[in-house]
């Protein structure tokens, strides 16, 4: 990954895709902003709100504009908004505290994302081979992601070439370009596969699924995927929600699921784990401790034939981890005693930390609960004597 800072504005980051479900109107691009930031704030993750851009005037070629058989200049047309619009926009977005991302689909509307301000530029997988449009978008110097939807292998592997060599952060996302996407159609393997062909780069998951928001950030996580995408949208002003669209209740699902699955997978993949003291204290409790097999003089030099091994293990005692046949006692030992690290020289003995570490762990003799024969001797003595005998419930089964 590149050593800009700006890259790591990846980490862990959702893309919350606004795309034009403002459909024209600023009041509603507003509130779904609003609506969706107070969700990302309740969840605390880190999310971008992303606008798309276009020079609507020059998009669509004059000739062309009357068509409305033709849905993409439609809908492109019914959902324009004006320059100072979109900057309104931006700047809400801004100040609700999440990333200002947009995908530019022309050179004209690149500029606007540098005279925004912008934080990350998504290059949509419709413009993977646009390089007219890549090399203005290079030009900004702003970290970018793309999707893979639909892209070949080799022009995959040119994006990441190219904006390499101009040492630009990307992101790099999964992406099934079908509206909506069935689970059947998810292919999530495919973060295996980008993870291990651009292990340099965070690789992402950009979904259009309409019946999960659990399962699939769940699984992308776990393989390795830390950038995620969908499309968001609210119930409003009578318009009809698109399939593929998540709304503010099912966004909540979806960070609330990325947050368990991060609390499932844990820590760093790339290193061992660090122990809780729980765990240790726990498998400690079920080693055997080394024993003397019968009475041993000063001087002897153990074998199998001197020791045995036991639970529980005591403090200080050594373990069948650390007993090796040949150390001498240093003092006379009577059958059954626990050897302790202090009994024998041991390489153990001469190492403090070691030897810290040894009587940390075990059963302390000295606290240790009485044994259930004992206790009823004392039960015994203390009838005799005409002393009423208090139990636990909850220790005693056998309590009234």
């Amino acid at each position: 990954m590149s050593s800009r800072p700006d890259s790591q504005i990846f980490e862990n980051l959702f893309v919350l895709e606004l795309a034009n479900n403002h459909w024209g109107n600023l009041d509603r691009g507003l509130k779904i902003i609003r609506d969706f930031s107070r969700i990302v704030r309740f969840n605390n993750v880190h999310a971008a709100i992303k606008l798309q851009f276009r020079d609507v005037d020059n998009f669509i070629h004059k000739d062309w504009r009357h068509r409305e058989d033709i849905r993409y200049i439609k809908k492109t047309l019914d959902t324009q908004l004006s320059k100072d619009e979109l900057r309104q926009m931006v700047e809400a977005v801004r100040n609700s505290g999440c990333v200002t991302c947009a995908t530019p689909f022309d050179e004209a509307s690149v500029e606007m994302c540098v005279e925004f301000g912008v934080d990350v530029i998504k290059i949509a997988s419709s413009d993977i081979s646009d390089w007219f449009l890549i090399e203005r978008i290079a030009k900004t110097r702003k970290p970018v992601i793309f999707s893979t939807g639909g892209s070949s292998l080799k022009d995959i592997d040119d994006m990441v070439t190219f904006f390499e060599r101009r040492q630009i952060p990307m992101a790099i996302n999964h992406c099934v370009s079908i509206y909506p996407s069935e689970d059947s159609e998810l292919e999530l393997n495919q973060i295996d596969f980008l993870k291990r062909r651009y292990p340099d780069h965070v690789i992402g998951y950009s979904t259009h699924e309409h019946t999960d928001w659990t399962s699939s950030v769940m699984m992308a996580y776990a393989k390795g995927a830390r950038t995620f995408e969908r499309h968001i949208d609210i119930e409003a002003d009578g318009i009809p929600v698109s399939a593929y669209c998540t709304l503010p209740h099912q966004a909540d699902e979806w960070f609330k699921a990325y947050q368990k699955a991060r609390e499932m997978c844990g820590g760093a993949a790339t290193e061992r784990r660090a122990l809780p003291n729980k765990e240790v204290e726990y498998l400690d409790a079920l080693v055997r401790g080394v024993y003397a097999k019968r009475d041993l003089p000063k001087g002897t030099e153990l074998t199998d034939n001197d020791v045995y091994l036991a639970i529980p293990l005591q403090k200080g005692q050594i373990s069948a981890r650390e007993f090796m046949r040949g150390e001498v006692i240093q003092a006379p030992m009577k059958a059954d005693e626990a050897i302790h690290i202090d009994d024998v020289d041991s390489p153990y003995a001469d190492n403090e930390r070691l030897k810290r570490l040894i009587y940390d762990r075990g059963f302390d003799p000295e606290n240790t609960p009485p044994s259930a024969d004992a206790k009823k001797a004392a039960e015994a003595d203390a009838s005799k004597n005409g002393h009423k005998v208090e139990r636990d419930p909850l220790l005693d089964p056998s309590a009234p």
